[in-house]
């Protein structure tokens, strides 16, 4: 398993991680996902550990706190052989206080985060969204102080918009705070939109991406096929997808390249999805997903090949899709120095 540096740090993490929305299974939503008990997790995490999988990530939202529950029963005796990544700003309950990212919702998010999960720290705490009714200089003094106490190592956002993001680095600069190390988005062949501001953003101040959904929810798994659109065991047909709609004809066309490659390298059309994200600018690690052992298997085939600079080429322009302005205005300059597909 290859690691990398997690954007300005000094810390390393495996390019494949795994997410464990898929445990537990509490509600609508999430069974749709997975429904991972802690016998299933356990053998889910032997896996990952053989393969050099380490890290690990979750959040409190995931099925009410169920997933760290699991998550957290799961890796008892081997906490030291383990990364824990985990979040908070959604909310919880009904409570007016149970959401969003001030001093008294992080401060209790956190520590029963760290109850759930059966230990005295995480390695990172990520916001999981912009919360805009609290001060910022609220929001991250609290997170430095979080990580001052010791019950957080590393500090990342999720789903920011560009300017989220840098005006939180540009409040860390000025008070000496704890600055974000990454950002934690969703970015895949069939979700670009990253590259348009957020990736020239993490290359110009060293910001690491750790990427959800690289898959699109299942729809870059192989699965789906012009005469066969929506598999009723997947995730999107159960309820439980993400992401907008997609033009069909660009969409299939798309996958036909997909699996022309994979049948040319001998991969699978998952495999080469991912190994297409891994190769991106700013990208520390793929955050993976798995209902099952086989799907897991697959995924981390991802590693350990590269795709070659034509097939990457076919991809890029296969998936390139019309940007919205100003970014089609931007792309134009020839002074741009992230120049197209990667801008």
């Amino acid at each position: 398993m290859e690691y990398r540096l997690l954007g300005g740090s000094g810390f390393k993490v495996p390019v494949l991680s795994f997410g464990t929305a898929t445990f537990g299974g509490k509600g609508d939503f999430f069974r749709a996902w997975g429904s991972s008990d802690v016998a299933e997790a356990s053998r889910i995490i032997d896996i990952c550990l053989e393969a050099g999988l380490t890290l690990f990530d979750t959040a409190d939202v995931y099925s009410n706190g169920l997933s760290e529950e699991i998550l957290g029963q799961a890796i008892v005796g081997r906490r030291d052989k383990v990364l824990l990544s985990t979040k908070a700003t959604f909310g919880m309950s009904d409570d007016p206080n149970d959401a969003g990212s001030s001093r008294y919702h992080l401060i209790k998010s956190c520590e029963n985060s760290l109850r759930r999960l059966k230990t005295d720290y995480v390695d990172i705490y990520h916001l999981h969204g912009f919360d805009a009714l609290t001060p910022l200089d609220e929001t991250l003094r609290t997170l430095d102080n979080l990580v001052q106490s010791g019950k957080v190592r590393y500090l990342a956002c999720s789903n920011f918009s560009g300017w989220h993001l840098m005006k939180s680095l540009a409040i860390c600069d000025r008070y000496g705070w704890t600055k974000y190390a990454a950002h934690q988005a969703y970015y895949s062949l069939i979700g670009r939109e990253y590259e348009w501001e957020l990736m020239p953003l993490a290359l110009d101040q060293n910001i690491g991406t750790l990427v959800w959904s690289p898959l699109a929810a299942g729809r870059l798994s192989g699965k789906f096929r012009r005469t066969n659109p929506m598999p009723a065991e997947s995730r999107i047909a159960q309820g439980g997808g993400e992401g907008p709609e997609l033009p069909k004809d660009w969409f299939y066309n798309l996958i036909d390249v997909l699996d022309e490659i994979a049948a040319e390298t001998g991969k699978t059309v998952a495999q080469v999805a991912l190994n297409w994200v891994l190769q991106r600018p700013t990208v520390a690690s793929l955050i993976i997903g798995a209902r099952t052992e086989a799907q897991l298997h697959e995924n981390l085939g991802a590693v350990g090949w590269h795709l070659s600079t034509d097939h990457i080429k076919k991809l890029d322009i296969a998936s390139q899709r019309d940007m919205i302005y100003p970014y089609w205005h931007q792309s134009h300059f020839d002074r741009n120095p992230f120049p197209v597909p990667y801008y």
